[in-house]
């Protein structure tokens, strides 16, 4: 007996869904998410069954199977929407499928509506069956007005969730057409469907499992990485970055776009190339990244976590962490730290040496020896104790974190410093004018800082020259200079040149520069003298 070709045309495209669904199961376990994969699961089995019980009743020897084969394709229908539901709030990162609430109200409500499919043969509301030779002879189902109202619903739920992918696909800047073209093809047999109960060449069936089996399918087997990056990255705030095995820049969510500017246009090419300083920070792990982002510095931590499909490892997942406050905090530590091995260095060496010289004198004095020089080199060690305890109150203080700034004009804080100190005949010149948005006091006591400094130095006639560069100032003068091998030291605390020096004050200036987050260096001016530049100064105009 010949076989119809449009029933064996039906029976391979709803034997090949039911098989699709099945035998995709085992790659499920891809899915890294355990609530996208029990949704995904779901989804194969509850489209498997349904495709399944449609060549069920498109072969059924009798009209007795072909109604039990089609109430079994109903109940797995009726499923398949929830089953949908819960897939698409667990892959875009909601907690729908979690709210025992809904699934207390779902699961009454398919109780309900099951048993009126399941009782359809007693009172025959839900649908009916007659004869039909076209296409092919077979039993054409007649659906009633409630079959339509509950399919009306279903198709509603399914609604839903397609607007939960479609939102998703549209906050990733991942190319997530092949899945939108995926997610499309599921809504076509709707029409088929529909059309069923009007078009006499198409079998009055439901042919929705075709759709959700291709898609289910589709998402496994074609377009697995991808499924995964944007579900990955869509849920997550952070700027994200996919990069290859091979090394090239693969996606990256709008946040990394907003962030680095650079990649766009950039997909393909090597990362490495497109952000050089970035893959330096992840081959050297653990490694901050400073990025200027709406005119303020903000300091990113990245972390590179193996991105695999099953057992194949496909790239990687840069997320890159805004830890802004965490290293101002860890910074002010190290500088708290820094001043407490300062203060005991201090107390241990350079306290102790001028108290044992007062000591040792006292002793003399007391046994009543050279009384009146020995009393004048207690006081003169006293009064080095009392400038350098001065001295590390001050570097203690200066070095305090920076809370709220002020525009500072250079030229009126630098000349409001240079008369606080004693500068005899020397001469100050401001070249060049800013504003920059500083501490005032601790600004004005740096300045003070270096031109006592230069004072003390060059001598007397000294010229200081104050200036404005790129992103800071400089102060200069007209003396020796400082040889290179001592530059680097001239800023750590107790070094000195002069016998009545600290060697607090550059100490002092350096500490008030990186408590404002700025960077200070030692260099050569341009007629041969000492030049200290300040880098990294906001303009006051960025000042909030």
């Amino acid at each position: 007996m010949a076989v119809d070709p449009v029933l064996a045309a039906y029976v391979a495209a709803f034997s090949l869904a039911a098989a699709g669904c099945f035998v995709s199961l085992w790659r499920v376990d891809r899915i890294d998410s355990a609530d996208t994969r029990r949704g995904l699961a779901a989804l194969l089995v509850t489209s498997g069954i349904w495709a399944a019980a449609g060549v069920g009743f498109l072969l059924a020897p009798t009209a007795e199977w072909a109604h039990a084969f089609h109430i079994a394709g109903l109940v797995a229908g009726f499923s398949t929407p929830g089953a949908w539901l819960y897939f698409c709030s667990a892959y875009t990162g909601r907690t729908f499928h979690q709210d025992p609430r809904y699934r207390r109200f779902a699961l009454a409500v398919f109780v309900i509506v099951v048993a009126v499919k399941v009782t359809n043969p007693v009172h025959g509301v839900y649908f009916t069956m007659v004869a039909e030779p076209t296409p092919f002879p077979h039993l054409a189902v007649q659906s009633g007005a409630l079959h339509w109202v509950i399919a009306g619903v279903a198709y509603a739920v399914s609604a839903v969730g397609y607007f939960m992918l479609l939102e998703l696909f549209d906050q990733t800047s991942l190319d997530t057409r092949p899945l939108v073209v995926l997610a499309s093809l599921t809504a076509l047999p709707v029409a088929a469907t529909v059309a069923g109960a009007r078009v006499p060449w198409l079998v009055d069936m439901s042919y929705e499992p075709l759709g959700v089996a291709t898609f289910a399918v589709g998402a496994l087997s074609l377009f697995t990485g991808t499924f995964e990056r944007v579900r990955v990255t869509g849920q997550i705030d952070n700027p994200v970055v996919f990069v290859s095995g091979e090394g090239d820049l693969r996606d990256f969510n709008d946040a990394a776009r907003q962030l680095f500017p650079e990649l766009d246009g950039a997909t393909g090419r090597p990362f490495a190339d497109v952000l050089p300083g970035v893959a330096d920070a992840v081959a050297d792990e653990g490694t901050v990244l400073e990025r200027e982002v709406d005119g303020e510095t903000r300091s990113l931590l990245v972390s590179a976590n193996q991105f695999a499909v099953g057992r194949t490892e496909i790239g990687r997942l840069l997320l890159f962490s805004d830890v802004t406050e965490s290293e101002r905090h860890r910074r002010e530590l190290e500088r708290q730290n820094e001043r407490l091995e300062q203060f005991a260095s201090v107390v241990s060496h350079d306290l102790r040496n001028p108290l044992n010289v007062a000591q040792g004198r006292l002793d003399i004095a007391r046994d009543g020896r050279e009384g009146d020089g020995n009393l004048a080199t207690v006081a003169g060690a006293l009064d080095r104790m009392e400038a350098l305890v001065d001295d590390l109150l001050a570097l203690a203080r200066q070095g305090e974190v920076i809370g709220d700034t002020e525009p500072c004009d250079l030229r009126a804080v630098s000349e409001a410093a240079w008369e606080n100190v004693d500068t005899d005949s020397a001469t100050l010149r401001v070249a060049g004018d800013r504003t920059l948005a500083a501490d005032r006091t601790r600004l004005v006591q740096l300045f003070e800082n270096v031109f006592r400094n230069a004072v003390e130095h060059v001598g007397p006639d000294v010229t200081v020259t104050v200036g404005a560069t790129g992103d800071g100032f400089f102060v200069a003068d007209d003396g020796p200079g400082i040889p290179d091998g001592e530059r680097a030291e001239v800023f750590e605390p107790g070094v000195t040149t002069t016998d009545t020096g600290t060697g607090f004050g550059l100490a002092i200036v350096a500490s008030i520069a990186s408590a404002h987050d700025w960077s200070i260096r030692a260099t050569d001016g341009e007629d041969g003298g000492a030049r200290f530049e300040v880098s990294g100064v906001e303009p006051a105009e960025h000042h909030d």
